[in-house]
């Protein structure tokens, strides 16, 4: 059996240890661990086929071990299926809304570029609304993933006696959590504001990426390239024309990536997203991008239906996928409340937290106005709950150069190895009840004051999970 756990915390695998009741089923369908919608094969309780069924929970099937816990699934298989979307397929009206988007998309893009911003909003909010009262994955913020890494996670504590269980901290430096800014140009205009956009970010000490569209729609100068690398903003790239039909076939996505590929060289980027976040992750490997941003948290505002139901960021194959866990401007100007529920949900797990914003969208004054508020309350997280504002290009890097570090024991003591192992800190897992907690063992986290922390243990700072 896999163990995601060890990849996902960076412990060590001797006290993360599972093993399978009996081999699973072929049928693959949703169940539940707790409260925590899975999706997979089960040998303990009948898979539903839709979400919206009752789901029979396969927690109690779960047996206690010598030294591990004895499963009734694949722990990787349930994390691969939520984090690469492959429970869509289930939902009963997958092929009608898959046909039915194709032909609202292409009508829309024909007659996009003409539409006004205002317009445009409105007509997105129209379509989203559909999506509405789909039940799983949760909105706004879907953490299943991380929650079931921390079920698994108990439940390897308490297979070690109760003796907490070391891992790497998720952020550099005893971070609370990560956030960053992107912004995705999809008009001259919003190329065009890209400089005040940078002196209004600036002002709440943000550096942002932006997210440029190489063909069709306008013009990309080098000169604005260079302004945006020199003031230290990131470029990356925005699909390749915007035209929503990147994803529609194979055979066209493999001509448009390799055009994508050459963008991403002239333009000196590292990441990728895709317009509208239409995506298949399974193609993703033929991007030459370090990392992507494409792939929604939870897709209820979006046009196309699922979720990587993680707020953490995740490897498919050697890209760093950095999901974009909030939600998109157009549904949110003139009222930053459900941004500040999401922040929440998200700290709560000290995930990241991805926003995107288009310069096209703020050049009004009352959107602008909106957008500081948001920056002003970021800011304010910053100073007072030590979140880590870094450009996508540093997550990623801290994120690759994290899965290779390795928790060793010297003597009696734990020591980090590997690349960035300085900023790198050792935390512990341990159980309260039922529930799971974190500490950081490390002096320099006396800065890191986490919401509903308990009592410190071990001269460490304890964070609730």
């Amino acid at each position: 059996m896999t163990n995601p756990i060890a990849d996902y915390y960076r412990s060590p695998e001797e006290f993360t240890g599972f093993s399978q009741t009996k081999p699973l089923g072929n049928e693959s369908g949703f169940f539940r661990l707790g409260e925590e919608v899975c999706y997979g094969r089960c040998a303990a309780v009948q898979p539903a086929q839709s979400p919206t069924k009752e789901l029979r929970d396969c927690a109690p099937a779960i047996e206690a071990g010598d030294g591990c816990s004895i499963l009734p699934f694949d722990p990787c298989e349930l994390v691969d299926n939520l984090r690469f979307e492959r429970y869509v397929t289930r939902y009963a009206d997958a092929d009608h809304f898959a046909v039915f988007n194709s032909l609202v998309r292409r009508a829309y893009y024909l007659l996009r570029p003409a539409l006004h911003v205002s317009v445009r909003k409105r007509i997105q909010k129209l379509h989203f609304r559909k999506w509405n009262n789909v039940a799983f994955p949760r909105w706004p913020v879907d953490r299943t993933v991380d929650g079931i890494m921390e079920k698994l996670l108990l439940l390897a504590v308490k297979a070690n006696g109760g003796e907490p269980v070391p891992f790497i901290w998720f952020w550099p430096d005893a971070m609370s959590s990560a956030a960053i800014m992107t912004h995705d140009v999809e008009t001259k205009s919003g190329r065009d504001f890209c400089d005040t956009l940078m002196d209004l970010d600036e002002s709440f000490g943000v550096k942002s990426s932006f997210q440029l569209v190489p063909e069709v729609r306008y013009h990309v100068p080098s000169s604005l390239l260079e302004r945006i690398r020199s003031r230290g903003f990131e470029v990356n790239v925005h699909d390749l024309n915007h035209d929503g039909g990147l994803f529609q076939d194979k055979e066209e996505f493999l001509r448009r990536a390799a055009k994508i590929n050459g963008y991403l060289k002239e333009f000196g980027a590292h990441g990728f997203r895709a317009a509208v976040m239409y995506r298949n992750q399974e193609w993703f490997d033929a991007l030459d991008a370090s990392y992507d941003m494409s792939v929604p948290n939870s897709a209820h505002l979006d046009p196309q239906r699922g979720g990587c139901c993680t707020v953490m960021p995740y490897f498919n194959g050697n890209l760093v996928e950095l999901p974009v866990t909030t939600t998109q401007d157009y549904s949110l100007f003139n009222d930053i409340e459900l941004w500040k529920e999401e922040i929440d949900l998200i700290k709560e797990k000290h995930g990241l937290l991805s926003f995107i914003i288009h310069p096209d969208y703020v050049i009004d004054q009352r959107a602008r106005a909106s957008y500081a508020s948001l920056l002003q309350h970021l800011a304010e997280l910053r100073s007072n709950e030590n979140v880590w504002f870094a450009l996508p290009r540093e997550v990623n890097q801290w994120w690759r150069q994290r899965s290779q570090m390795q928790l060793v024991r010297r003597s009696q003591e734990w020591t980090i190895e590997g690349p960035g192992r300085d900023r790198a800190c050792i935390a512990y897992a341990y159980a309260d009840g039922e529930h799971l907690r974190y500490s950081i063992e490390d002096a320099a986290t006396s800065r890191y004051p986490a919401a509903g922390a308990v009592a410190p243990e071990r001269g460490a700072n304890a964070i609730s999970s």
